[in-house]
């Protein structure tokens, strides 16, 4: 789980990569499970709990103490509940073989595709589901609050509202395989420097507004469990805050299922147990008997004990996993002892897919972009991103920084062991004219002008970068790592037809973006093990891009309104102005603003209509005709449609971004994230996209709770946040 086990999954990882994993008989994608009601798996889980004895109910609720096989396990209660295996997570499951290593969570905010989303969601519970994993620790959704966080690469990006939409397509698709989802690191767990001791303070405001929402969307959608974090919240631990874990997660939000620690992220038996975490992990320590001896002495109320095994029990019987769930196959712990058994189906393929829907083509003078691989009599492939790790393995790269290597994955809990990998170089080569000729140079130096020389000898040369982020360490800047900017410059000085490819999770400083020569720039982020294919997928113009940025790329590193600190107390001093809001409210121009993407065609927006969810027309619009299907009419109070139009000569994707401008007196950023969708149109054709607003939506935080503020509101549509085509108003 945590990197306390590093050197054992080292060496697991070391063992792993001669693996040749069976195939499994039975095809978990045909599974489907509609999750009980929490009533439903209340009324099962009751009984059965009120028959245990106290010994039961702490076995049910203490990690094994990472014996195995999985991250975590709980204690078995014979006759009732297996030793539920609770398993690493984010991009494939970790610590073993026969898994699709997919695209990272920010790649997956990238694609701004709820389509794609589900998909990822459903194959990851199906591969979870088919090794006998009962708990996925993720969907990650902590907020990229700062580019320097080593995580940043798991979340969804830096807007609560594209986090929300992304966690909830998330955890329903895990759960339709009947794998709990699990939401983590409640809460301010956006920098890993200090992580055990440091005090996150952040405002009810921005609590509530920011950090909380992406974890309410996840409860929304009946996640099964919560996972609270190292770090403290306004000088409490998480995982012994009463106010974040009782008050609002189990009381207001009326969050029904259990929560777990963090790995070693419990302080404190008596507080934790008597202040909301059900379940401690690794164990046992902190659990086990000593929670037995704090019942018997009447620290922890029975009473709280039972609560806490009833909410595992019954997320247990929520997801039917009493129905004909599979066995542990895999062992983390001791590699003897996995079974090896090939959960993959064809899932490279969704991989493949959603690393070229998530690739974000910031820039492309001239149309350089699409390469004509029928025309093209040569091209560079320049950087050792570009290639297989020389070093440490391809593997090994996904636990610990690698000094070559393409970067598909980021290093830590979150990262996962390659069934193979197809690096950028592989997907150029296989996709390039059989007469084109590929100069490929594994360096980042210009040893004696290596790079340069093969850059000037190309018609087009694509120069790799990269930057490896990974749990528990945060980056010191912004710049690209493996000397990139000066390796990008001298390539660019060599050729004039030079095209960027840039894996990062986040933001890298580019002086060099104004080169003359640096024609078209690629945000790739992590892509998982089909890099190279969707990469070349996209350079060739298989793939008309439509990524989107989830983050916003600055011009200078001052220009964000924090950092990763070396502080045990983090004042969250931005409040509810973090990412895009900031720039926004401060008139900072980015370099590449928030939800910005460039296609190979282009669209025009037009005829905006807004109307109230009743029927009334509204100031600026004009009536709508239809209903937003898929939302709740009760909740709906402001719906809008827009039609879109594909003006240029390839058939491609928009991401129609709705951005809401709220009266001056509910105090918020100029403008918010409140919509969107992707919609694909032919070359010619348009598109009516309709958009609703509910009522959380429309409110703010308030000393008394949500609020809806009376007064105008702005609609903004566009492109991106700094790209609006069409602007309407209502009133509430």
């Amino acid at each position: 789980m945590k990197l306390q086990v590093i050197s054992i999954l080292l060496a697991c990882t070391l063992i792993s990569v001669q693996a040749h994993p069976l195939k499994r008989d039975n095809d978990n994608s045909t599974v489907h499970i509609t999750p009980l009601s929490w009533d439903d798996a209340y009324k099962k889980a009751t009984p059965v709990v009120d028959k245990l004895s106290l010994q039961d109910m702490i076995n049910i609720v203490t990690g094994n103490g990472g014996k195995g096989p999985c991250v975590g396990n709980s204690y078995e209660v014979k006759g009732v509940l297996p030793a539920i295996c609770y398993q690493d997570a984010g991009i494939a499951m970790r610590s073993t073989t026969g898994i699709t290593v997919g695209v990272s969570g920010v790649n997956a905010a990238a694609s701004f595709d709820k389509k794609a989303l589900q998909q990822r969601g459903e194959y990851l519970g199906e591969e979870f589901r088919g090794k006998g994993a009962n708990v996925i620790l993720g969907p990650m959704m902590n907020m990229a609050r700062t580019p320097e966080s080593g995580r940043n690469f798991e979340g969804f990006g830096e807007d609560p509202y594209l986090s929300g939409v992304a966690t909830q397509i998330t955890v329903e698709g895990i759960q339709s395989k009947g794998v709990m989802a699990n939401a983590k690191h409640l809460i301010g767990n956006e920098q890993e420097t200090f992580r055990n001791l440091e005090s996150s303070e952040i405002g009810d405001k921005a609590l509530n507004e920011v950090y909380l929402w992406p974890f309410e969307r996840a409860i929304e959608s009946g996640v099964a469990s919560v996972m609270c974090s190292y770090n403290k919240l306004n000088g409490t631990y998480a995982c012994e805050n009463d106010y974040i874990l009782r008050k609002i997660v189990k009381d207001r939000l009326d969050f029904k299922g259990f929560i777990v620690s963090d790995w070693g992220a419990t302080h404190d038996t008596v507080q934790s147990a008597n202040n909301g975490l059900d379940v401690n992990m690794p164990g046992p320590n902190e659990y086990g008997n000593t929670l037995l001896k704090a019942v018997n002495d009447g620290k922890v109320k029975k009473e709280t004990l039972r609560d806490m095994a009833l909410r595992v029990v019954a997320a247990w019987y929520k997801l039917k996993q009493d129905e004909n769930f599979p066995a542990t196959n895999f062992n983390a712990v001791d590699k003897s002892k996995d079974q090896k058994v090939d959960v993959q189906g064809n899932h490279k393929v969704y991989v493949r897919q959603m690393g070229a829907a998530s690739a974000v083509l910031l820039k492309n003078d001239n149309q350089t972009l699409p390469l004509q691989a029928e025309t093209l009599k040569s091209i560079a492939v320049i950087g050792t991103d570009a290639q297989n790790s020389l070093i440490l393995g391809d593997n090994l790269c996904g636990t610990l920084p690698c000094l070559t290597g393409t970067v598909a994955q980021g290093g830590g809990s979150a990262s996962a062991t390659y069934p193979y990998l197809v690096t950028p170089l592989d997907g150029i080569k296989s996709r390039v004219g059989k007469d084109t000729e590929v100069h490929a140079v594994d360096s980042d130096i210009n040893i004696l002008g290596i790079d340069s020389g093969a850059a000037k000898k190309s018609e087009v040369a694509v120069v790799f970068s990269n930057v490896f982020t990974m749990e528990a360490f945060d980056r010191t800047n912004i710049n690209l790592d493996r000397n990139g900017n000066s390796l990008i410059k001298k390539v660019a000085d060599a050729n004039k037809n030079t095209i960027v490819v840039i894996h990062s999770p986040n933001a890298v400083l580019m002086p060099w973006i104004d080169h003359p020569n640096v024609k078209a720039v690629i945000w790739a982020g992590y892509p998982g093990q089909e890099t190279g294919n969707s990469l070349a997928d996209v350079l060739f113009g298989d793939v008309n891009p439509s990524g989107r940025l989830p983050i916003t790329i600055a011009k200078n590193e001052k220009d964000y309104p924090a950092k990763a600190e070396f502080s045990l107390k983090v004042q969250y001093d931005e409040g509810v102005y973090g990412g895009y809001r900031w720039f926004d409210q401060h008139n900072i121009e980015p370099l590449f603003p928030f939800g910005h993407g460039l296609s190979y065609t282009s669209f025009s927006y037009a005829d905006l209509k807004v109307v109230n969810a009743n029927g009334a027309e509204n100031e600026d619009s004009e009536r709508g005709e239809e209903k937003h299907a898929s939302s709740s009419s009760t909740d709906i109070l402001i719906e809008a449609s827009v039609t879109v139009r594909n003006t240029g000569d390839r058939d491609g994707a928009e991401v129609v971004q709705a951005y809401i401008g709220f009266p001056a007196a509910a105090q918020e950023p100029p403008k918010l994230l409140r919509g969107f969708e992707k919609v694909f149109i032919k070359k010619g054709a348009s598109a009516t996209v309709k958009l609703a607003f509910n009522r959380r939506e429309l409110s703010v935080w308030a000393a008394n709770g949500w609020q809806v503020t009376p007064g105008k509101y702005t609609l903004y549509i566009g492109a991106s946040s700094r790209d609006i085509r069409q602007t309407g108003s209502f009133t509430l």
